[in-house]
């Protein structure tokens, strides 16, 4: 799995409903960035109740997946870091990814905790707030992960599996838990039970269901 692009962002205001805010969605590709615990080094991460922190360190999507959202909303201005991401791999499978996959990346080792969930500043970036319930409903998440060790990635570097868990769950089975109103038990409890998914995601899904 190859890099094509590494992204970060400037602070921009956008206008919701009439307000303005600040926002670090709208990544640009530069030569190189540094994976730190938190965030990505010298990106702009504004909301860190939702974005940032060790479990959401790095955003990472696959440009595979471009060619349907190319498709789906072909008058949107396409670039890498088009949803957000800092890293834009040359091709991810979110059915094959597990949580808890734990990878070499550049100078960084990187693991999978969640797929991203979308929000209404996507809407913004396409000009279209359907978008976000087209990225629901599609199975090209993304994933975020923790930063296990610290380090540079530049374009063309390779993603080198180190370690995945057997029992883990994909990254699209988790995704359809977040928006399955009724999940099975025991879908549920291969996901509340892993020990490498986000403590928030795991959080959000123990009181929705009561758990």
């Amino acid at each position: 799995m190859k890099v094509l692009s590494v992204n970060i962002s400037e602070p921009q205001t956008i206008i919701i409903n009439g307000k303005s805010e600040q926002t670090g969605y709208f990544k640009k590709p530069v030569d190189a960035i540094c994976l730190g615990k938190t965030d990505v080094k010298n990106d702009s991460v504004i909301d860190r109740e939702h974005h940032g922190g060790e479990d959401k360190a790095c955003y990472l999507f696959g440009y595979n997946h471009y060619k349907f959202w190319k498709e789906l909303y072909p008058n949107a201005e396409y670039d890498f870091g088009m949803f957000g991401e800092n890293i834009t791999i040359e091709h991810l499978d979110e059915s094959t990814l597990k949580i808890g996959d734990t990878f070499q990346l550049g100078e960084a080792v990187i693991q999978i905790t969640q797929p991203r969930q979308p929000c209404y500043k996507m809407g913004v970036k396409f000009n279209d707030q359907k978008v976000v319930n087209s990225f629901r409903l599609a199975h090209t998440p993304g994933i975020y992960v923790r930063v296990l060790k610290e380090g540079n990635v530049v374009e063309n570097d390779e993603m080198y599996l180190m370690d995945s868990y057997e029992n883990a769950p994909t990254v699209l089975e988790v995704y359809r838990i977040i928006y399955n109103k009724k999940p099975s038990e025991n879908e549920l409890e291969k996901i509340i039970t892993n020990t490498h998914i986000a403590e928030q995601l795991k959080h959000y899904l123990k009181k929705k269901f009561n758990l």
